[in-house]
C-alpha cells in the first residue's frame, strides 16, 4: 500500500461550548468533501461542555487541541495556523454545515483565481434562505450615517443605502469583495504568513475583515463563489444578545480606526455614537413591552466608551 497523499488544505476548527455543532461541522466536513486531502484541527477554548473528549472520541483523525483558557478565536487560528505546512488554510466556524463539494469547488477556485489571495462561499441559513454574511464591504460614511439614521433598515436591497452589505446581490455569481467572513474563509498559507495571520487584539469580530483589507493593501482581491455553499447557524457561541452587540461594534470601531484616512476617523467614530444613541432613545419608550430589546441597548449605551475605543 503507498503512503497516503499529503494534505492540501488544513482546516481549522475554533470552538468554544458549541460541542453538538461541531460534531456536526466535522462530520458534514468529511461526508461532503471528496477531492480535497486535508487535516482538520479543533481548537477548543476551554468549553465547559465536555467539547475535546467528545470530538475526539467521534473522530479520532481530527486534531483536538484543549486550551485550558479562552484565547479568543483570533489567536487560536494563529496558534494553530503556525504549526501547519499545508499550501491552503481553511477557517471553518464549528456553527457550520458544508454542502456536497463546496471545499472541493472552493479550492478549485482558489486554483483559479490566484490573484485573489482569500476565497469564500456563499452562506445559507438552515431554512436555505440567504445568509448575506459571507463577505462585506468595507464600511463607509455613507453607509454609517444610513444605518445611524435607520434609513437602511428601511431600504435593505438599496446598494446606495446599504454598501457595507453589498444590498441587492444574491450572491448568486463570482465577485471580487472587500472581506470574505471568517466562518469559510480560504486562504494560502504563504500569504497568511506574510499577513502575520490575524492581529490579536482582535479578540473576537473584526479580524477577518482586518486581515483582508490589509491583503488588498498589498494588491490581493478576495474572491466569493457562489459553487461553494455552506449552512451557517450564526453566532452560537456567544451567549448573550448585548455581548455580542458590544463585540461587533469593538470591532468595527478598530476596523475604523486601522484601515481609514485619519481625517475620516473621527466623523466615522461619532456615526457609530449615534447609532447606538438613537437605538437606546429609542427603545426606551418599550422597556417594558420589549424588555430584552431595551436592555440590550441600554447595556450597549451604557459601555459605550469601551467599545468607540476600539481594540487596544
Amino acid at each position: 500500500m503507498g503512503r497516503p497523499a499529503a494534505a492540501e488544505v488544513t482546516v481549522i476548527i475554533v470552538s468554544y461550548n458549541t460541542v453538538q455543532l461541531t460534531l456536526k461541522a466535522i462530520a458534514t466536513l468529511y461526508a461532503n468533501t471528496h477531492e480535497t486531502t486535508f487535516d482538520c484541527v479543533v481548537f477548543d477554548n476551554a468549553s465547559h461542555d465536555h467539547s475535546a473528549a467528545m470530538i475526539r472520541a467521534a473522530f479520532p483523525q481530527v486534531q483536538v487541541i484543549a486550551s485550558n483558557q479562552n484565547i479568543g478565536f483570533a489567536a487560536a487560528n494563529n496558534r494553530v495556523a503556525a504549526g501547519c505546512e499545508t499550501p491552503y488554510l481553511l477557517l471553518l466556524n464549528p456553527d457550520t454545515e458544508t454542502h456536497p463539494g463546496a471545499v472541493d469547488a472552493l479550492v478549485r477556485f482558489a486554483k483559479s483565481r490566484p490573484s485573489a489571495g482569500i476565497w469564500g462561499g456563499r452562506t445559507v441559513f438552515a431554512d436555505g434562505s440567504l445568509n448575506r454574511a459571507s463577505c462585506w464591504a468595507t464600511p463607509s460614511l455613507r453607509g454609517l450615517f444610513f444605518r445611524a439614521v435607520g434609513v437602511a433598515a428601511l431600504f435593505r436591497e438599496t446598494q446606495f443605502v446599504n454598501p457595507e452589505a453589498y444590498a441587492g446581490w444574491q450572491r448568486d455569481s463570482v465577485r471580487e469583495v472587500d472581506i470574505v467572513v471568517g466562518c469559510f474563509l480560504l486562504i494560502g498559507r504563504p500569504l497568511w504568513r506574510q499577513l502575520g495571520g490575524f492581529q490579536r487584539k482582535y479578540y473576537m469580530y473584526g479580524e477577518d475583515a482586518d486581515l483582508c483589507l490589509r491583503a488588498r493593501q498589498m494588491g490581493y482581491r478576495p474572491c466569493i463563489t457562489p459553487d461553494a455553499p455552506i449552512i451557517h447557524h450564526v453566532g452560537a457561541s456567544t451567549v448573550r444578545d448585548e455581548e455580542k452587540t458590544i463585540l461587533v461594534m469593538k470591532a468595527r470601531a478598530s476596523i475604523i480606526r486601522d484601515h481609514w484616512p485619519e481625517w475620516k476617523v473621527g466623523a466615522g467614530i461619532f456615526l457609530m455614537w449615534l447609532w447606538a444613541a438613537l437605538r437606546y432613545l429609542g427603545s426606551r419608550p418599550f422597556a417594558k413591552s420589549r424588555r430584552a430589546s431595551a436592555d440590550r441597548w441600554r447595556a450597549v449605551w451604557v459601555r459605550r466608551a469601551e467599545w468607540l475605543q476600539g481594540y487596544a
